[in-house]
């Protein structure tokens, strides 16, 4: 029985890991589709999510006392590795041409958040 228990704490480390998840609220600009906005959303996956294991989902209200309010959910493995993804989106913010800037400038034209907070899974 310990060699059973012992299997299991050092095949499951992370188990005890919680994820970081990055919650904005935000609403459509007008002359902006979700069609246009999850091709945006797309485009940040394959430019810079996915390298750093950041996944990003957005909510859709299907019932809700805010029908125009929609949630970006993003997730990724820990607080720390969040923080030094958005210090290095934050520090490509300072060039115009860089990937991370043009992205930001096709959200700002899509939609306005409203709201952003950080959570921590149990």
């Amino acid at each position: 029985m310990k060699k059973l228990m012992w299997l299991f704490v050092l095949a499951f480390p992370m188990a005890a890991q919680a994820d970081y998840l990055d919650v904005i609220g935000f609403k459509m600009n007008p002359g902006c589709t979700m069609g246009k906005y999850q091709q945006i959303v797309q485009d940040f996956r394959d430019q810079w999510a996915n390298a750093r294991g950041y996944k990003v989902e957005i909510l859709v209200p299907a019932q809700s006392s805010e029908v125009g309010m929609y949630y970006w959910v993003g997730r990724i493995s820990n607080a720390e590795a969040f923080g030094k993804g958005l210090d290095a989106w934050m520090s490509a913010q300072s060039d115009p041409n860089s990937g991370p800037a043009m992205l930001m400038a096709r959200f700002r034209e899509c939609v306005t958040n409203q709201s952003r907070a950080g959570y921590i899974t149990r």
